[in-house]
């Protein structure tokens, strides 16, 4: 492998253009103007495919980081035959993120949120004396939790109780990597509370989540694999959503795409999906708010408890803030669409038959929205559409390899006391 040279970049802020270095881990513009995303602007407008670098690292061009980490892989991209052929559609490309060597998907947590963290844990930072904080419904923090092990990079996992069944691995992990859970019918939004208790300790940073350029850039490699793939960006767009940070990442791709000049001039629509009944983003979009609608917090957890696809249950995703989910759909004029557990299920099973492999409940939202909208009339059939599978080859990985599973050394309640949630904290990290 040739050596690697740090990535060259800078940070821009979506609230008032602001160019600024990526100093130490910046996650919001200096000005502090109003709520935006920062994005990476990239020295290389032009990506090239390095293939002598691992996994995703040949995306590297547009990665913002500053090191090569062991043990990842790459989304890869195929044109559909199977899945394609039951629908009628000429040019469906499936983008598949997860295990199935076979076709050279090598992602062993069997999620693209691998893609986030190895980018992540790649960028440029100066803390290397704490310990970073990521919280999660399952799957970002089973892949945060792989390559932190690997890597001996210092991890706190906050994770709902509920979704413990996520935390499977090949093997026992390094002990630099702790999980601590919120209590049985919390959600996603109760872990990203602990998660902000803790990030208020000095021993703690931030990830940062959808702020993160790292983060964005790592799930826009779904929409670099394709477009580099098919030698055009797509007319549709497919991917389930829990936040909606991997959508405004596929956006962010695109335009890139548009820069580098090289693969057309389209903006691909986004057609995003949600696990009904859990759908604050589909039913904010279809008001056309650019805030979510109000609604009670234990009415969405029971709502979350009734769908399948956890990881798709975010009470307070990026969606209106400048550079946001909104925003994203608006410059696409995308859709939210969604679907039920029975209906992913039938589309999962569909998949396998089809296309041989199996897909998370996730992504079978996704691929139960686009069986949906082809019925519909809602895409051309010979449209050029990728459809994201998100996670795959999980049961196929189970079924390969012996599991070990990462319990949590801590169970918090759902609304627990700061002060305790601080103290109980920092006895954990003495040990």
């Amino acid at each position: 492998m040739k050596k690697f040279k740090p990535t060259v970049y800078k940070l821009q802020s979506l609230c008032c253009d602001t160019i600024f270095d990526d100093t130490d881990w910046e996650l919001n513009c200096p000005h502090n103007e109003k709520p935006a995303l920062v994005r990476a602007i990239y020295d290389k407008k032009q990506i090239e495919i390095n293939n002598n670098l691992p996994g995703l690292y040949k995306f590297a061009d547009w990665l913002p980081i500053n090191r090569i980490l062991e043990g990842s892989g790459a989304p890869i991209t195929y044109k559909s035959k199977g899945l394609a052929k039951e629908l009628g559609l000429t040019n469906l490309f499936i983008t598949f993120n997860g295990y199935w060597p076979e076709k050279g998907a090598h992602m062993q947590t069997g999620t693209f949120k691998e893609c986030e963290a190895y980018s992540v844990c790649a960028r440029k930072n100066q803390r290397h004396d704490k310990v970073m904080v990521v919280a999660s419904a399952g799957n970002t923090s089973r892949a945060f939790a792989k390559v932190c092990s690997d890597n001996k990079i210092p991890l706190l996992l906050c994770v709902p109780e509920d979704n413990l069944s996520s935390m499977w691995f090949e093997t026992e992990l390094d002990p630099c990597v702790k999980l601590v859970s919120t209590a049985s019918g919390s959600d996603y939004f109760d872990a990203i509370h602990l998660s902000n208790i803790a990030a208020e300790m000095d021993l703690f940073y931030p990830e940062g989540g959808a702020k993160n350029v790292a983060r964005r850039d790592g799930m826009g490699l779904t929409v670099v694999s394709a477009v580099t793939t098919i030698g055009r960006i797509p007319d549709y767009y497919f991917q389930a959503i829990g936040s909606g940070t991997g959508a405004i990442a596929a956006w962010e791709a695109n335009l890139r795409f548009l820069e580098d000049g090289r693969f057309g001039n389209r903006k691909m629509k986004l057609m995003v999906s949600q696990n009904e009944p859990f759908v604050p983003i589909k039913d904010a979009w279809e008001a056309q708010s650019r805030n979510l609608l109000p609604f009670d917090d234990n009415d969405a957890r029971k709502q979350v408890e009734i769908v399948n696809a956890k990881v798709l249950t975010n009470r307070r995703p990026p969606y209106s803030l400048i550079g946001g989910l909104y925003d994203a759909l608006s410059d696409t004029n995308g859709e939210v669409l969604s679907a039920s557990n029975e209906e992913a299920e039938k589309a999962a099973q569909l998949f396998l038959e089809t296309e041989g492999n199996d897909v998370t409940s996730a992504a079978a939202v996704a691929v139960a929205s686009l069986i949906d909208s082809v019925k519909k009339g809602k895409v051309e059939k010979n449209a050029t559409i990728v459809l994201n599978i998100t996670g795959g080859g999980t049961e196929k990985f189970k079924s390969e390899h012996q599991l070990h599973y990462l319990k949590p050394s801590i169970i918090f309640p759902i609304d627990p006391d700061p002060e305790d949630v601080k103290t109980k904290l920092a006895k954990l990290f003495e040990e």
